[in-house]
């Protein structure tokens, strides 16, 4: 079913179901059926607008899984839970950068891909979001899965780009990114750039990119990022509750411009 995402309403909550064994903070919690259908309805019952569904992680060092697995893992879960979605004001999101799992997912009941590769990986990608009509989420990345975090040192030592100059970098790929999705017939108005918080950049940049996540706007797309218990938190605020940081960087994200947040619910 075609949905498009109010951006009215602000912050957009998603809400992530990883059907993983082995993602970063909660594989294999959710890897049964059952399990992942509760913790879908907890996260409606919590607010969540949008729940992001992935059956592959892209925590570094994560080994890849084949498409069929992939599918095999995300589409029994997916079909379950547009039925609740027909309930609510719910957008179902698919977390892959395959095109033809982002298909098979959509045919199932999804309303959104979300592709960590932003375009990069797979080709096709574009023509099944153009068919589709559909919002897709376009990340920056500096690897899938997530290269292992660089760290300030790296950045003195001249390996590795400056806080200060990510920001130009991650504006230059994102702009080319998108122009690119439009080009090849992607509506401007289904589009959301993430930065990428994570995937490859050091603790120090990750916070900075929060800390200026409005000089994005003027690409002029809505702007999701995903803060939510990534590595960079412990590391920068390793004496502090991880909870409370956690929640802070979020709320940070929300005030420095983030359309989306995409949270552990």
């Amino acid at each position: 079913m075609h949905k498009t995402l109010n951006l009215t309403k602000k912050p957009l909550f998603m809400g992530i179901l990883n059907v993983t064994p082995d993602s970063f903070s909660d594989g294999g919690k959710y890897f049964k059926l059952e399990n992942a259908l509760k913790h879908a309805q907890d996260m409606i019952n919590q607010g969540a607008d949008i729940i992001d569904i992935g059956g592959e992680s892209t925590r570094p060092g994560a080994k890849p899984v084949s498409e069929e697995e992939e599918l095999k893992r995300i589409i029994p879960v997916i079909k379950e839970i547009s039925l609740l979605a027909a309930r609510h004001s719910l957008i179902i999101s698919v977390d892959t950068y395959k095109s033809n799992v982002a298909k098979i997912a959509l045919e199932a009941g999804a309303n959104m891909i979300n592709d960590a590769s932003g375009l990069t990986m797979d080709l096709n990608m574009v023509k099944v979001a153009r068919g589709a009509d559909c919002p897709i989420v376009i990340m920056h990345n500096r690897g899938i899965p997530a290269t292992k975090p660089i760290t300030l040192d790296d950045c003195r030592g001249g390996s590795a780009t400056r806080p200060a100059d990510v920001l130009q970098e991650i504006y230059s790929w994102l702009k080319k990114q998108t122009d690119y999705a439009i080009a090849n017939g992607i509506k401007r108005e289904n589009i959301i750039i993430d930065p990428g918080i994570g995937f490859g950049k050091s603790p120090e940049e990750d916070l900075f990119l929060i800390e200026h996540l409005n000089k994005f706007k003027s690409l002029e797309f809505p702007i999701l990022v995903g803060p939510s218990r990534k590595s960079f938190i412990k590391k920068l605020f390793p004496k502090d509750d991880i909870k409370i940081k956690n929640n802070e960087m979020v709320q940070l994200a929300i005030k420095n411009g983030a359309n989306v947040v995409r949270v552990h619910l």
